[in-house]
């Protein structure tokens, strides 16, 4: 896959970005050269390899699911500058 100069235009207006006549040769190079990185990452074989999600092994922390005292609503609010019933009240903003 290759992109022309009218496509490097295209995500440069997709993405608000201002780019000049001049500016868009080296961009079309540039993103030519990131997509054939690409498909080479995607030409190497990654059968029998497990994904991970870091590069250093590791357990994932989680924490116990329990149930806990609860009612604590009082002390949730209790900052709160207005309260009606263990919620927050706020200022209306949409009419």
């Amino acid at each position: 896959m290759s992109v022309d100069a009218n496509t490097v235009r295209r995500i440069a207006h997709l993405a608000r970005i201002a780019v000049s006549e001049e500016e868009v040769a080296p961009l079309q190079d540039e993103l030519n050269a990131i997509l054939a990185f690409v498909e080479q990452l995607g030409a190497v074989d990654v059968s029998g390899i497990e994904p991970m999600t870091s590069v250093t092994p590791m357990a994932m922390k989680k924490r116990e699911d329990v149930v806990t005292e609860g009612g604590r609503a009082r002390d949730v609010v209790f900052n709160a500058p207005e309260t009606e019933d263990h919620y927050f009240l706020v200022p209306k903003v949409v009419e």
